[in-house]
């Protein structure tokens, strides 16, 4: 898929565990586990913004586009 999440490498450079992020953007950590792996099929931009506030990112930290060979 030409979409990458790297909700991994947010996590890491603010030290946070993925369970600490579910709680704080409200949603369960197995839904979370579905974006991280890239596996999600969609996003609500509510999610996102939730996401961005909690690791203080862009969108663009987030989701990276990396087109099909």
């Amino acid at each position: 898929m030409p979409i990458i999440v790297n909700v991994d490498v947010m996590l890491a450079r603010r030290k946070m565990q993925s369970g600490e992020l579910a709680d704080r953007i409200g949603i369960t950590p197995a839904n979370l586990s579905i974006l991280k792996t890239g596996k999600a099929k969609a996003i609500r931009f509510s999610t996102l913004e939730a996401i961005c506030k909690a690791l203080d990112c862009q969108p663009g930290d987030i989701l990276e586009y990396s087109p099909d060979k």
